[in-house]
């Protein structure tokens, strides 16, 4: 290489400076946070009240600073509020309030006062969940009444009298009606009430709440009101109040000192910045959505820290994150230090080696190491956490960026690589999950022209499950233990970590369990007579018996229940029979057109259809009918009413894009031939990425978005930070779970075995053939018909991943340093002993964990 070409040459090593320089800099952001505000408000309650934005145009997506505020409905309200009593007290803007709240937290109780006649009037209602919501007209917050109760006058001394919340709001009267004494009057008034809760042997309510005085429009004011209400005087209430409330600290360096204890009451002076002038038309209520959302923060306050403290972990405003139970410290700290442990005591019986994280023992290392980043990441509250909020503009520009990104590392191979070659599913798969993820972020779900494509996307990574396995076992005939064994511990070594130390529900991540369970399927339908599955007949009719056995499986939804409910009586798995109900019959029939995709092609180089005349206007025909075809799609998928609508349809047509995408993708050699580096890379840790991104760059279970940098207006950057550290987290994780499964499952030295007679590769037209998820393999066939790998088409080209390996056979031997527990015995455990052992821990991991 010229000296001018290596002045522009990257350092080989620049990912690595790139990602580590990142994650340092997330660390330091973390640190200064806590140093700066987390410490002194380690549960975001001050946050929730003080500090936030909009997300949107339409006030419906508030964003505190640093928290996921969780939208209420009355369901969720119950274990706060039911039989419990909640009290608002003052003017109109309190009224408003109180009825908004009502109407959360029963959607049958009215939204506005029911007699305009009445308005002036206490009023009290009663939800469903017998809680009884009260109203007192006192805009001066001087009654007896309201005296009473500040005082914390009860008429029994049960704490079940007190009243869950008591909102008291006043101040605009004051200002409206200068014959009641003005401002003076109100402070005096203000004084008094503070000192009565704050003197008073019971707190009045579980949560005493003290709304700031409203900001008014005062361009929109009427004649009367604009005279005696201005905007300055509003300020200075609001400015008493929170001083009064929260004590300034005396110290001029604040951050390491600790400041006067607050009152027993919160303030909500967020309230003030949620408001938007153009959501008024008096100048002093505002539009519904406002009121909504004030609502809405107030049962954040009151009821976030009673939610059960299990997943999703979507309300981290005014919530503590659990103390994981010592039986999940146990296995964080056990996946921990495994792979130091391993290393240490190979280094203690060989001194002679250098201490550094050899090749045999960085797996481990990395694996434990990444699995308590994600840990930190999602149930600390050392990164922040924020709610997704969908933007078209965004999700458009970001699609672009990657598409760019994809488009411009494109290579083309010196050959034609063949019909759904290993580079072009790697491809597929990348940009694939690509989409998925930006879908993820942005919280596109609710967006039905995106969501209808991106289930497509989820059945085409189905599609190809049936279609690599289906033709590795017509190829390879390989129905051994060992290979069954490594495909699951592969799809499922991640997960199940991430089951027992996040503290999760295996479906929950249901990209592997799906998989792992048609897996399951194609094997079993290959297994059973596969000594006949070169007999045509034989095979499709054992695909045809197996759809229709498991389609009625799962229409008969009792056996399912019945099978889930055993798993929960015998090993304590609680699975929800319903939800993975849905997650398969969506996709209920895909794998077994992949399975028949896989015969089709076999079938196709078999007889060497591809060297007949009439082939390549064949191709040109179902060019044309492919792009009709996705033109079709796009546009019905369009037309649909809803998501749900779609769904109905998705089962029946998902196929058609699918085959339509592989056959444009496939059309000519030069298509074939290129492929594009970017996508590959992603694709190649696709597994990784879709089950990492639940914890590591969304968060509260993939409900929000992770914060590495504080500060809504980064968001930008914090996308880019996050990103770096999830895809080379997700990267190393993969290939340290592949080398992981080798460790336990083991390999064989010895080819495997073919068994179907009269196919063979026609390797002009197929060139580099390779099964796609999640197992692949580039097998071509020689003149004498014996399989072998195809070797790299260039000294530059990376090592085959393991999973090409595994599907050949010739996964390395398991590294030394995994023997420091045998020694030198001479009985070393098999597979089958391991996983016997792996489950019987699971087992008994499941019981004890049920009963904590």
């Amino acid at each position: 290489m010229s000296s001018s070409k290596r002045l522009f040459s990257l350092n080989p090593s620049f990912h690595h400076y790139l990602a580590l320089s990142t994650g340092a800099l997330a660390v330091l952001a973390g640190i200064l946070h806590y140093i700066i505000s987390g410490r002194a408000d380690p549960l975001h309650c001050n946050s929730l009240l003080t500090r936030g934005t909009w997300l949107d145009e339409n006030h419906r997506n508030w964003q505190p600073d640093g928290c996921m505020l969780h939208t209420y409905q009355s369901k969720d309200t119950t274990s706060c509020l039911a039989s419990r009593r909640v009290v608002f007290i003052g003017d109109s803007v309190t009224r408003s309030l109180y009825f908004h709240f009502m109407h959360i937290v029963d959607p049958k109780l009215p939204i506005t006062p029911p007699d305009d006649d009445h308005k002036h009037s206490n009023y009290s209602f009663t939800s469903d969940s017998v809680t009884r919501l009260d109203f007192f007209w006192d805009p001066y917050l001087n009654t007896s009444g309201t005296l009473s109760l500040v005082h914390g006058h009860l008429p029994s001394p049960g704490v079940e009298d007190r009243p869950a919340i008591v909102v008291l709001g006043s101040g605009l009267w004051y200002l409206r009606y200068a014959t009641t004494g003005g401002l003076p009057a109100w402070e005096a008034n203000m004084e008094s009430l503070l000192e009565s809760v704050s003197a008073a042997q019971r707190k009045p309510a579980d949560e005493v709440i003290i709304l700031p005085v409203e900001d008014i429009v005062s361009s929109k004011l009427s004649p009367e009101r604009a005279e005696t209400m201005h905007s300055s005087d509003v300020d200075a209430m609001n400015s008493d109040l929170h001083h009064r409330i929260n004590p300034p600290s005396p110290a001029i360096y604040s951050i390491f000192s600790s400041s006067p204890a607050a009152l027993p009451v919160s303030l909500p002076l967020v309230f003030n910045k949620m408001l938007d002038d153009a959501s008024t038309q008096d100048g002093l209520h505002f539009s519904d959505d406002i009121v909504k959302a004030h609502a809405n923060i107030l049962l954040n306050l009151r009821c976030n820290h009673v939610w059960p403290k299990t997943s999703p972990f979507d309300k981290t405003c005014c919530r503590a994150y659990p103390l994981p139970s010592f039986l999940q410290l146990a296995i964080i700290v056990a996946v921990m230090v495994y792979g130091p442990v391993m290393w240490y005591l190979a280094y203690t019986r060989n001194p002679t080696k250098s201490i550094s994280f050899a090749g045999e023992y960085r797996p481990a290392v990395v694996f434990g190491l990444s699995i308590g980043l994600i840990f930190i990441a999602d149930r600390t509250g050392f990164w922040l956490k924020e709610q997704k909020q969908f933007n078209p503009w965004t999700f458009g520009f970001l699609m672009l960026c990657f598409l760019v990104a994809g488009l411009t590392t494109v290579k083309r191979a010196d050959k034609d690589m063949g019909f759904l070659n290993r580079d072009q599913t790697d491809e597929w798969k990348g940009w694939m999950q690509v989409a998925i993820l930006i879908y993820h972020y942005l919280g596109a779900s609710k967006i039905s022209g995106i969501y209808n494509p991106i289930r497509v996307l989820v059945a085409a990574y189905l599609f190809m499950t049936g279609y690599g396995h289906t033709t590795f076992y017509i190829k390879k005939a390989d129905f051994a233990f060992l290979r069954l064994a490594q495909v699951l511990v592969r799809l499922n070594l991640l997960t199940v970590v991430l089951v027992y130390t996040m503290d999760v529900n295996y479906l929950s991540y249901y990209f592997s369990p799906l998989v792992s369970m048609w897996f399951l399927i194609v094997y079993g339908t290959m297994a059973i007579g596969s000594q006949y599955n070169d007999r045509m007949p034989f095979l499709l009719s054992k695909i045809a018996i197996s759809m229709g056995m498991f389609t009625w499986f799962m229409t008969e939804t009792w056996m399912l229940d019945t099978v889930f409910a055993f798993l929960e009586q015998i090993f304590s798995i609680h699975w929800s029979a319903r939800e993975w109900n849905f997650r398969v019959t969506l996709d209920l029939w895909i794998v077994y057109f992949g399975m028949l995709l896989a015969i089709a092609v076999i079938k196709i180089q078999a007889y060497r259809l591809t060297d007949h005349h009439l082939w390549p206007m064949a191709v040109k025909a179902a060019v044309v009918i492919s792009i009709f075809i996705l033109l079709w799609f796009f546009a019905f998928e369009l037309m649909q009413e809803s998501k749900f609508t779609y769904n109905a349809w998705h089962r029946y047509i998902s196929f058609l894009p699918i085959v339509a995408f592989i056959t444009l993708r496939n059309a000519s050699s030069s298509l074939r031939s290129c492929s594009s580096r970017a996508f590959a890379f992603i694709g190649r840790c696709s597994l990784e990425t879709f089950i990492i991104q639940y914890h590591l760059w969304l968060a509260g279970d993939t409900k929000g978005v992770l914060v590495l940098l504080p500060g809504t207006r980064w968001r930008p950057i914090n996308f880019v930070i996050s990103t770096i550290i999830f895809i080379y987290i997700s990267n190393h994780v993969s290939h340290a779970t592949g080398e992981l499964t080798t460790w336990i499952c083991g390999n064989k030295e010895s080819s495997l075995p073919t068994s179907t007679r009269n196919v063979t590769r026609h390797t002009a037209s197929s060139g580099s053939s390779a099964e796609s998820v999640p197992l692949a393999t580039d097998v071509h066939t020689n003149k004498d018909g014996d399989s072998h790998p195809v070797k790299p088409d260039s000294p530059v080209r990376p090592t085959r991943r393991w999973v090409d390996r595994l599907a050949d056979g010739t996964l390395p031997q398991r590294e030394p340093g995994y023997k420091v527990w045998y020694k030198e015995s001479s009985w070393i455990p098999g597979v089958k002993a391991k996983l016997v052992v792996w489950i019987g821990a699971m087992w008994l991991v499941n019981s004890l964990w049920a009963s904590t």
